[in-house]
């Protein structure tokens, strides 16, 4: 055990983030480079070291985190680095993007500030790449199989380290000119810093894994034709349909999704682009959609220099503290204020969207410009979402980000009707207990099998994933199966 008394005698403190006044000028990550290195030690004496670590049934990775939380205190780093890699590949995406369901399972938190599980993962796994202790692990030999894999955000990546190290030789095909899916183009540089990406993939390299970027399969190459050069093939191309919003107006110019915006600041990050084509830049931007995502387009317009910031949620606002319906040790709809909000902006909950307003078109342009969204307040009444008679509302809008969620794996690219794949009843493509599909050889990990979920189960997937591939090759396999394709979140 760390700290007998630790969670006694220490309060919970958390990363320090940059000033509001200095972060929105950039876009570096908003937390004060090396500010949890001086504390994070008693945080981790913190973990009660618990009989039955709950944390454990929290993170689908089953993360170590009562080990990993005695060596952080202990300040043996090389051992804490170890330990966390038993589990996870890449614990510097988790520490960095993950909501911490772990932290919501923590027993501490029954009736006190649960252990800071998120900064001690991201303290380690960077004092890890600081010291060096993070190496290639080549396999000591091959096996002759190849396999494919289709998507490089988490669950491709897993999948295709695990494949690696396991002796297999492993291509991974992206559609997009970087690799990285979601965590390249679609999470924002101040949430994570892309170079976390970079080392991660040389690492790779180093192992052996081949990338083969702006390669789509199912446009630029036929899918039947790759599972034919293949042993196997892992798809692993996320939930990328965007959620429309279907009402009068959705047609106007400045009307966008959420990943048509994001990708495009992250462009200019990257050096592609000056001046991204879709700017916040003296806009009244309105964010329709109250996740993650949605945060993600607050930070991001406030950078971009915006003129004022709505988020717009359809939901009522959850409360500051559990409610009884989501006891301990289930991952509870809680009110969030994240750095992106912390730097201003409404936020309205339970209001709908009825229309767009928009200017007269110019000269040449088939439909006009957003000029005001339409919205009215909605209640539940008998389980249902009804409109609120006279609170219709006008609000200025020049630009509208749709963050609303994804709705399944892209089928319009011919991946799935080439390989002949059977969906499930949402629209996923559906796959057994091994992860794989209807099709012989073809695995499926991720999103685009379970449906919109978070990092640290994409990561979970794609390393269950490559267990049933390398089994699927040699008829037996070492590499871990954190989860089943139809485990769940602890969720009520």
């Amino acid at each position: 055990m760390a700290d007998p008394k630790g969670f006694l005698t220490t309060g919970r403190e958390v990363a320090e983030t940059r000033p509001v006044q200095e972060r929105v000028k950039d876009w570096n990550e908003v937390y004060v480079p090396g500010s949890l290195l001086p504390i994070i030690s008693k945080q981790a004496g913190r973990c009660m070291d618990c009989g039955i670590p709950f944390c454990h049934n929290g993170c689908p990775l089953g993360n170590l985190i009562p080990e990993w939380n005695d060596y952080a205190y202990r300040e043996d780093w090389t051992a804490a680095s170890e330990r966390l890699h038993a589990t996870n590949n890449f614990p510097e995406f988790t520490g960095r993007l993950c909501p911490a369901p772990c932290e919501s399972a923590c027993v501490l938190g029954i009736n006190q500030p649960a252990v800071t599980i998120k900064n001690v993962e991201v303290s380690i796994i960077d004092k890890a790449w600081d010291s060096g202790d993070v190496t290639p692990q080549p396999p000591e030999r091959l096996s002759g199989k190849t396999v494919a894999v289709i998507g490089s955000g988490p669950a491709g990546l897993a999948a295709a380290q695990q494949l690696t190290r396991a002796g297999h030789t492993v291509a991974v095909y992206e559609r997009a000119d970087r690799i990285g899916g979601l965590l390249r183009y679609g999470i924002p540089a101040f949430k994570m810093e892309k170079s976390h990406i970079n080392r991660r993939i040389e690492q790779m390299r180093a192992e052996g894994t081949k990338f083969r970027t702006e390669v789509e399969i199912g446009t630029d190459i036929d899918a039947a034709k790759l599972r034919r050069r293949y042993d196997a093939v892992v798809i692993a191309a996320g939930a990328t349909v965007s959620r429309d919003l279907p009402v009068p107006g959705r047609e106007l110019n400045g009307v966008h999704f959420a990943m048509e915006y994001l990708p495009l600041a992250n462009k200019v990050q990257e050096g592609d682009l000056t001046v991204s084509p879709i700017t916040a830049e003296g806009k009244h931007v309105v964010v329709i959609g109250g996740g993650d995502t949605g945060a993600d387009c607050v930070g991001t317009a406030h950078r971009q220099g915006a003129a004022s910031v709505t988020q717009l949620e359809i939901m009522p606002k959850p409360g500051e503290d559990r409610s009884a319906n989501q006891p301990w040790p289930t991952f509870p709809m809680l009110y969030k204020v994240t750095s992106a909000h912390e730097e201003g902006g409404e936020r309205v909950y339970s209001v709908s969207t009825t229309h767009f307003e928009g200017s007269a078109p110019e000269e040449g342009q088939a439909v006009g410009d957003v000029r005001a969204l339409h919205l009215v307040e909605v209640e539940f009444k008998d389980g249902k979402l009804e409109q609120k008679p006279g609170t219709e509302r006008r609000i200025p809008a020049d630009l509208v980000t749709l963050a609303m969620g994804f709705t399944g794996t892209d089928q319009a690219n011919g991946l799935v009707q080439q390989f002949g794949l059977e969906l499930d009843e949402r629209g996923n493509v559906a796959r057994d207990d091994n992860y794989a599909t209807n099709v012989d050889g073809v695995f499926v990990a991720g999103d685009a099998g379970r449906g919109q979920s978070l990092i640290v189960w994409a990561i979970a997937e794609g390393r269950s994933a490559a267990r049933g591939v390398d089994r699927y090759l040699t008829g037996t396999s070492a590499l871990p199966a954190p989860i089943r394709p139809t485990d769940r979140s602890l969720l009520v």
